[in-house]
């Protein structure tokens, strides 16, 4: 693949502009499968849908196809249901985690209640799997409605981890690998199958989803501890007053000695937390390079997402393909 250094400030940009025609396609089913006749249906849908995501997932589910040659349009269904599964993933996350921002607003919940939000979201994946099943490939729809199931697995074993400082680098990464990147190596592994491209082809697509997606989370768990120059839509130090153990602390408890165990045991596994402690939790991490070090295992996974677009067709889709996954990492600098 060529040298992307010199890649536009934001790939994704490129690639919705690249993509404009199909997702307008895309943006036009998911107005009206996110419709009902029951007000506050929509109401939520939308308040979510429309607030200002870029839509990352459902690009590379287009994007791909059209690397592929794909002429069809069951590319479109597939990317409106895998937009549709993560704002329902969404939606239950804000009820679970209890959070006050999401995308630089109240959550769903927040504005209209818990068992309104959920149902919302149980409303989203049954339009998720009508859109996969007017896609007509079974295959498709087995490997969408699989992450669904394994995005779920993922959440309940966060949830599980929780204030649990025990929890090592391997469990958590095992944790994203569910909760996020499975979502992104279904977006990018069912175009090819829509394409009938070689199995290698499938497979890479799926690695570079995965790896995409590792390297998503990672940088989004690195910024949670701040500075960095960003709107993240997100209130920073969210991880740490919830006591999600994320790479960065995992790393920080592995290399600290019993005074800093202390310090994480007290804030983030018995949640007594002092307006200081979220600037004590950011020098620690620091002293110990964890949020480099998280950073650099984020490039590692955007680096192999790349190397995986080796065995597809070299063209200007796969180009902003790789720029993409660059750009998840640069965004963190």
């Amino acid at each position: 693949m060529p040298d992307f250094e010199a890649a536009p400030v934001n790939p994704a940009v490129r690639l919705a502009s690249l993509a404009r025609t199909d997702m307008a396609g895309v943006e036009a089913l998911i107005a009206e499968r996110a419709s009902s006749a029951t007000a506050v249906i929509p109401a939520i849908a939308h308040y979510l849908l429309d607030a200002g995501g870029k839509r990352i997932r459902p690009l590379i589910t287009v994007a791909s196809a059209r690397m592929l040659g794909y002429q069809g349009r069951g590319h479109l269904s597939l990317a409106a249901a895998v937009e549709f599964i993560h704002s329902a993933t969404l939606l239950h996350d804000d009820v679970v985690d209890d959070s006050e921002l999401r995308r630089g607003k109240r959550p769903a919940n927040k504005v209209w209640g818990n068992p309104q939000s959920v149902l919302v979201g149980d409303f989203l994946f049954a339009r998720a799997f009508m859109l996969m099943v007017d896609a007509g490939s079974m295959e498709a729809l087995h490997v969408l409605s699989r992450a669904a199931a394994v995005i779920a697995e993922g959440e309940v074993r966060q949830l599980a981890a929780v204030r649990q400082v025990a929890t090592s680098r391997a469990e958590y990464m095992d944790i994203i690998a569910a909760k996020t990147a499975a979502l992104f190596a279904a977006a990018a592994q069912v175009s090819p199958i829509l394409a009938g491209a070689p199995a290698r082809v499938e497979a890479a697509m799926e690695t570079y989803g995965r790896e995409l997606g590792l390297a998503f989370q990672l940088v989004d768990d690195a910024l949670d501890y701040g500075g960095v120059a960003v709107e993240l839509g997100k209130n920073t130090g969210d991880d740490f007053r919830e006591g999600k153990i994320t790479l960065p602390v995992a790393l920080a408890l592995e290399a600290g000695g019993d005074d800093e165990r202390g310090f994480w045991v007290r804030t983030m596994a018995e949640g007594r937390q002092s307006p200081d402690d979220f600037d004590q939790a950011v020098t620690i991490l620091k002293r110990h390079g964890a949020l480099d070090a998280t950073l650099e295992a984020a490039r590692g996974h955007a680096a192999r997402a790349v190397e995986a677009l080796d065995a597809a067709p070299d063209n200007v889709w796969s180009q902003s393909l790789a720029a993409l996954a660059e750009f998840v990492v640069e965004r963190a600098y």
